[in-house]
């Protein structure tokens, strides 16, 4: 299952961004495959607090906009929003201690936690997420 994080979205969805043809093409492929893809909430919220943020450089939604491009997320059907599930306080409180996460590095970890929770790769631009033992990721932009 591909899980993703919120970078890849942003990439594919701010023109202005150098990723942006490489995220678009590489995430209409998928979300219009039959291959399961996880978004996880974390990388929902980020996606709709970071693209409707006027304060910040790149191509900004509004929030009707970004709502649009969630619902169409949302409607495929190889597509599911995912969250924490019974184990994740185990799984993510391990990868906190080993991976030695903090301040920022806490929503890495959750993050990595809900993806080895699903059994999937995340698929994401972040090294940091190496620091996670477990954890199945790949930069599907490189």
């Amino acid at each position: 299952m591909i899980v993703l994080d919120a970078n890849i979205l942003l990439y594919a969805y701010d023109s202005e961004s150098a990723l942006h043809s490489t995220a678009r093409s590489w995430l209409e492929r998928i979300l219009s495959g039959t291959e399961p893809v996880a978004i996880p909430w974390q990388s929902v919220l980020a996606f709709l607090r970071i693209s409707t943020n006027p304060r910040l450089a790149g191509e900004r939604f509004s929030m009707e906009e970004a709502g649009i491009v969630v619902d169409a997320w949302h409607a495929q059907p190889n597509v599911r929003f995912i969250g924490p599930g019974e184990q994740h306080w185990a799984t993510l409180r391990r990868l906190m201690v080993d991976g030695q996460a903090k301040g920022p590095l806490l929503t890495d970890a959750h993050l990595a936690s809900l993806t080895i929770e699903c059994g999937g790769i995340l698929h994401t631009t972040d090294k940091d997420f190496a620091r996670f033992a477990g954890l199945r990721w790949l930069n599907p932009l490189s």
